[in-house]
């Protein structure tokens, strides 16, 4: 059964229950006339259907135990629903379907949406397969499912029916594993984004490494780094998915100074749903606060994905990093012994751990 508080998190919706708090917002939609598209099927034309349905309809579909309806929260509106339904427990199986306001789309808050669900509810929990199912003259809706990343898997004749009568479905399906070669998000903070790298960070990324005697100290990566090899990184391999989700972004201020460094997840286990980040700063960009700030971004980010711990191994005589650990909630929790290759060798590494429901800063 779905967590009856189920909320992601994406970057710019948040997709929640809909609650007593939403009648202003539906009642809204519902003068609009938009509530056939904006809201899950059975909710009121009318605004005095809106109380019982916030209080029970809405709801009915979670205590089924089949799915749930969430709302598309942006800013202090909402500008659409996502469900889950059908949902086959033992098959680990379900369909997704979603609507947007009017007045709200060709922003892609639906591809953002499917997205950021889907993402979630494969990322943990029994699910492994979700449908989408669109008309197959519905371009917009298979637009949606094809930048969601689900896979074109047939077309059921005749399967659908509108007020104009039968229509045929295109079927698309996701599977566990197949998110992994999404586009990444940005992730923001008041001072900074962590963003998919570019062509364009080669240079900074080059500039960052060679002849930087920290990273030189820490990084195995680092000896005889050249520009061709920055070049690969940023146009190819920060783009691999690795073992999963987590991803690799470059940490760039917000007021325009050149890039500030790199944090990525070394690894992911999808059966204990726990993940290792790294890191690096640039020599131009620290002891501003960006190292701390980007762990805490990038923790959250992986919680909102499911995972349920995540933890940062750092050499004992890296001080400075066992700092940035400390001062981001990290617990301390051993010493691992020769856990990390270094230039030269092998370094016994300090275990930090967060787990989900721990994060103090937000």
């Amino acid at each position: 059964m779905f967590d009856e508080r189920l909320t992601v998190n994406t970057e710019r919706l948040i997709l929640r229950p809909f609650g007593f708090a939403d009648a202003d917002r539906v009642r809204a939609i519902v003068q609009d006339g938009a509530h056939l598209t904006a809201l899950p099927p059975g909710a009121p034309g009318h605004a005095a259907g809106i109380a019982q349905w916030l209080s029970y309809g809405v709801h009915e579909l979670w205590r089924s135990g089949q799915g749930i309806h969430l709302a598309m929260h942006a800013r202090d509106a909402i500008v659409g629903s996502i469900s889950v339904f059908k949902a086959q427990w033992g098959a680990g199986t379900a369909e997704v379907g979603y609507g947007v306001h009017p007045g709200h789309r060709r922003r892609g808050y639906a591809t953002e949406a499917v997205q950021g669900l889907v993402g979630r509810l494969l990322g943990e929990g029994p699910l492994r397969r979700i449908e989408l199912r669109a008309n197959a003259d519905n371009l917009a809706s298979i637009r949606v499912a094809e930048k969601a990343g689900f896979i074109r898997e047939g077309l059921l004749r005749g399967a659908g029916f509108e007020d104009d009568g039968p229509h045929d479905l295109v079927v698309f399906g996701r599977l566990r594993g197949d998110g992994r070669s999404l586009q990444r998000h940005r992730i923001e903070s008041e001072r900074l984004v962590l963003r998919p790298f570019s062509k364009h960070d080669a240079f900074d990324v080059v500039d960052a490494v060679k002849g930087d005697p920290e990273i030189a100290r820490w990084m195995t990566w680092a000896e005889g780094y050249t520009l061709e090899r920055a070049l690969e990184w940023c146009t190819r391999l920060a783009h691999s998915n690795g073992p999963g989700y987590g991803g690799s972004f470059a940490i760039q201020p917000k007021d325009g100074e050149r890039l500030a460094g790199a944090i990525g997840v070394q690894r992911e286990d999808h059966q204990r749903m726990d993940a290792e980040l790294g890191y690096w700063i640039a020599p131009w960009a620290r002891r501003r606060g960006y190292a701390v700030e980007s762990v805490q971004l990038a923790t959250a980010h992986l919680f909102d994905l499911g995972f349920h711990r995540v933890h940062l191994l750092v050499a004992t005589g890296n001080h400075a990093s066992q700092a940035v650990a400390r001062k981001a909630g990290f617990i301390e929790e051993g010493i691992m012994r020769q856990a990390l290759p270094v230039p030269g060798g092998w370094a016994d590494a300090v275990l930090f751990g967060m787990l989900r429901g721990e994060i103090s800063w937000q």
